[in-house]
């Protein structure tokens, strides 16, 4: 075999085993009940997406009164070509929802896994330009002060920002975006950033040793109280999470089930969600088959906009769905 093949069979190998392409356990049916998910059509950033997200909250039951809310937004790295970091039209819309829904505290939160300036970055993503009194919202969780949680896959404890863990309720702003190892990245894989880099370096060495799924699937466990609101308005497909292109898809997504949200983004981007192991690993604490979400608003039919992968993922079969759901 020669040498280019050899690396493409190697690398096929290693992703099919990571994305859990061989042989599967059978997917878990999710606890009881059934979870919403809203679906909204925004066309650009300069849509009122306060309002959307008023009717996305009411649609899915949200309760924030009296709670201290914690966002995080996606800021992983930052290229003004291209569409890495969570918009900051997003963010601002978000505190207005949660400040309005009678929240008692509404403060910002991210540690970046790549770069280590994170207010730098904040400002050229125009995060401190364009959201009001930023320095006293932030706190940056890579160096944030820190304690220990109890057991976190096979590691006895986990060094967890106090910022995070004194949260009553975390919102994932994630953005929709593929990643070139899980497949997708979304409302769980942006909890990364809650894992502090001043204990676990950068990018986040100990949760790449533990592994990307299970260390997705492991946040989720450890918090519970969360909620997401994922920007789709503009995307990234291909090389993602940072290198890929920009992708116009026009929606935001929410909803408190994490599995349910990130399955839906998966559904909209064309890729079937019971290929990706992290949404395995996890379905046991959300829903994760179509017929166990309630899509409010807008159906997937009516938004799906395919995204492009990179061709790594294609060869493992990484399979896009072959009907469109929730027309």
């Amino acid at each position: 075999m020669k040498r280019r093949g050899f690396l493409q069979a190697s690398i096929g190998g290693a992703a099919a085993a990571h994305l859990g392409c061989g042989s599967e356990p059978p997917l878990s049916t999710g606890p009881p009940g059934r979870s919403s998910v809203t679906i909204l059509k925004a066309a650009s950033y300069s849509a009122d997406l306060l309002d959307l997200m008023r009717r996305g909250a009411a649609l899915c039951g949200l309760d924030a009164k009296g709670k201290r809310v914690l966002l995080k937004p996606n800021l992983v790295e930052f290229a003004s070509t291209t569409a890495i970091n969570t918009h900051v039209a997003v963010i601002a819309a978000a505190i207005e929802l949660f400040s309005g829904l009678g929240a008692a505290e509404v403060l910002i939160g991210e540690g970046p896994g790549h770069r280590r300036d994170t207010i730098g970055m904040a400002e050229d993503a125009d995060y401190r330009g364009g959201i009001a009194k930023f320095d006293s919202l932030f706190t940056d969780l890579n160096r944030d002060d820190v304690s220990a949680h109890r057991g976190f896959a096979d590691l006895p404890e986990i060094y967890l920002p106090n910022t995070a863990l004194r949260a009553d309720l975390i919102v994932s702003l994630a953005k929709m975006k593929t990643h070139h190892w899980a497949g997708a990245t979304l409302s769980m894989k942006n909890f990364f950033g809650l894992v502090p880099g001043s204990v676990y370096g950068w990018p986040k060495n100990q949760l790449h040793q533990v592994g990307i799924d299970r260390s997705i699937a492991e946040l989720q466990r450890v918090f519970p109280r969360s909620f997401a609101i994922v920007d789709g308005i503009v995307g990234m497909e291909g090389n993602g999470p940072i290198q890929g292109i920009p992708k116009q898809s026009g929606v935001l997504v929410m909803g408190g089930d994490l599995v349910a949200v990130d399955s839906t983004c998966c559904r909209i981007m064309g890729i079937d969600p019971e290929r990706l192991e992290y949404l395995r690993l996890t379905a046991g604490r959300g829903h994760l088959r179509a017929e166990q979400i309630d899509q409010r608003a807008e159906s997937i039919g009516a938004v799906r906009t395919d995204f492009a992968l990179i061709e790594s993922l294609k060869v493992l079969r990484l399979l896009r769905q072959t009907q469109v759901l929730g027309v």
